[in-house]
Order: C-alpha cells, then sequence, then structure tokens
C-alpha cells in the first residue's frame, strides 16, 4: 500500500486497531481520538527517503508500514526530517515512531525505545576510485593523519572516537549527499556511514567505491530497529508481537528486495534488551 507525502506531512486517512484493546500512551491516545499515525524518517538512500512520486520508500520504512498493516493501521503520516531531529523530534511528540535506519545504540536506548531488531547490517567506507590513501578502517584514518566525514548523530562518530579518532579528523555534515559531497570536493579523505548507503554511492558514481565492511572490527556489527517514546511501551510490545510473525516471510523479503536487503541481514535471535548493552 503506497504512502504519500505532501509538502511537510505526508498521506491522509484514519488509524485504527482493529479488535484490540486501548493501550495507554500518547501514540494510542491518538489512535483513539481518529488521528493517523506519524512517522518520522530522515532522508537517507536504501533505508528511509521519499520518491520522485512523493511515497515513502526505503527498507525500513516498507519494513515498518508492514507491521503497521499487519497490526491493522492504515492512516498513517510520514515526515521528513534531517538526522539529527529524529530523536528530538520523537521526544517533542512530533512523530510517534521513527524509522530510517537506527542502530540500536547503547547510548540512544537511554533517550527512546527500540523495536526488536528488524535488520543487521555493518559500516563501511566511501572513499576516492581506488581509495589511493588505503583506507579501510579507522585505524586507517587515524595512523595516517586523513579526514573521516559522518554524519551529526551517526554511530560512526562514536565508533570513530573509540578507534582513536578526534574531534580534528572526524567532519560531521547534515546527512550523506553532504558526506558524498565532502569526499567528492576533496575535504574529507573517506565517508564513514552504512554499507547500505556507502554501497549505494557506489553503484551510482563513478568516481567512488566501497571498503569491505568485513574490514571493519566485530563490533561495528549493528543491529536496526523502530524507534518508539518510552511512553507508548504497550503499543510497543503488540508492535513487536507483529514483528515477529512478520519479519523473515516472503512477503517481507520481497517488500525490500530491490533495496538490497537480502535474508543475512535478517537479525537472527538478537534482543533489543540485548544490544541496547552490547552496543
Amino acid at each position: 500500500m503506497p504512502f504519500r507525502l505532501s509538502s511537510t506531512i505526508l498521506a491522509t486517512g484514519v488509524a485504527f486497531f482493529a479488535g484490540a484493546a486501548a493501550f495507554a500512551g500518547p501514540l494510542q491516545d491518538r489512535i483513539d481520538a481518529g488521528e493517523p499515525i506519524r512517522i518520522g524518517f530522515s532522508n537517507v538512500p536504501i533505508w528511509g527517503f521519499p520518491d520522485d512520486n512523493g511515497e515513502a520508500k526505503g527498507f525500513v520504512n516498507e519494513i515498518a508500514l508492514g507491521i503497521l498493516n499487519e497490526m491493522g493501521h492504515e492512516g498513517v503520516e510520514t515526515i521528513v526530517t534531517d538526522w539529527g531531529g529524529l530523536i528530538p523530534g520523537l521526544q517533542a511528540n512530533r512523530y510517534d515512531l521513527i524509522t530510517g535506519g537506527l542502530y540500536i545504540l547503547g547510548s540512544r536506548c537511554e533517550n527512546i525505545a527500540f523495536s526488536e531488531p528488524i535488520a543487521q547490517t555493518g559500516d563501511a567506507f566511501i572513499v576516492p576510485a581506488g581509495n589511493p590513501k588505503n583506507l579501510n578502517t579507522f585505524k586507517d584514518i587515524l595512523n595516517s593523519g586523513a579526514v573521516m566525514v559522518t554524519g551529526a548523530g551517526y554511530n560512526t562518530v562514536e565508533a570513530a572516537k573509540k578507534e582513536g579518532l578526534g574531534d580534528d579528523q572526524i567532519m560531521q555534515v547534515p546527512g550523506p549527499s553532504e558526506m558524498l559531497a565532502a569526499v567528492k570536493a576533496g575535504r574529507a579523505d573517506a565517508g564513514g556511514m552504512t554499507y547500505f548507503e556507502a554501497n549505494h554511492f557506489a553503484e551510482t558514481n563513478d568516481d567512488i567505491d566501497v571498503t569491505d565492511p568485513a574490514a571493519l572490527p566485530d563490533w561495528t556489527l549493528n543491529y536496526v530497529g523502530i524507534g518508539f517514546r518510552d511512553a507508548d511501551a504497550e503499543f510497543m510490545a503488540k508492535f513487536n508481537e507483529a514483528l515477529a510473525s512478520y519479519v523473515g516471510t516472503d512477503a517481507m523479503l520481497a517488500s525490500v528486495a530491490e533495496y538490497g536487503y537480502v535474508e543475512g541481514n535478517l537479525p537472527g535471535d538478537v534482543t533489543a534488551e540485548w544490544t541496547c548493552a552490547n552496543r
């Protein structure tokens, strides 16, 4: 089912949860009042983005919308914002849940609640074609004195600092398009982002290569979740029930195949609780 954007808020309709009891929390209050569920996401290739026709695309959006549809919720508004505005916007009740490729990280778990994982994936770097400085890991960037560009609020900021990079080697920009521009212009030597994003840029830009995510430490393998307010824990529990029966099905895998999501990206038995404690 397509969900179409307007200039600031997308789609219309009345959200409902057929045959279910009421649940506490601001999201359920909106549903009970006949208001649509508001999904916030950033414009990030592959993960979550509006297409040329204004439809909410990307594998995280497809999965989230598929789960909501399984629950009986058909009225959804989708709102595009800067990456750095996702968690603050959720906390400020501007959205009811956030998608667009949020890794479940301990630092984020302190501020919002996460659904059970919907995917696992690693990170990588975009580099100029041929990788002239041979930058494949954070340590390579550290030891060469190179500059890495990444998104403000991205997990790669934490990862780079854990590997020893200082602020003088980390350029932070609003999102992936600015990362690509910085590498192309030579303002940065490598762009740290998810492998999905990096591979997309390498496939669509002849002067850009992507590094092997397996070169990075095992602890950089991350798990993707849907973000909720803590106050909506009861609704999220129902969401997780639907998630468990939907993620990994043929229908789900078919809906995300165009984005490069394959069976190997399924999260397996890893839980949000474990991920919050270990990432």
